[in-house]
């Protein structure tokens, strides 16, 4: 199962990428976070549907000092991920 997820509010410069690495790591979850242009942070996972839950559920509450103020979820394309990266 994918997950394409975008995270609006105060987002960046917080170590938000890096919670959601752990995060993800921690739920047996693949794929991959980065930080946008427009101040947002996108992230694409895949693995099982209770993690999937598991995580949009964390991510509306944020790690500490964030402000997550809306989560943007489309469904994706299954895409064999091996692991969990930060991109640039």
């Amino acid at each position: 199962m994918n997950r394409r997820i975008k995270v609006y509010g105060k987002v960046q410069g917080i170590f938000f990428r890096k919670n959601t690495q752990q995060k993800a790591l921690e739920l047996d979850l693949k794929g991959w976070v980065k930080n946008e242009e427009d101040g947002t942070v996108s992230l694409e996972i895949e693995g099982e549907l209770h993690s999937i839950l598991a995580m949009q559920s964390w991510l509306r509450l944020g790690p500490p000092n964030s402000h997550v103020e809306n989560l943007e979820i489309t469904q994706g394309e299954e895409q064999g991920y091996q692991d969990f990266l930060i991109l640039q």
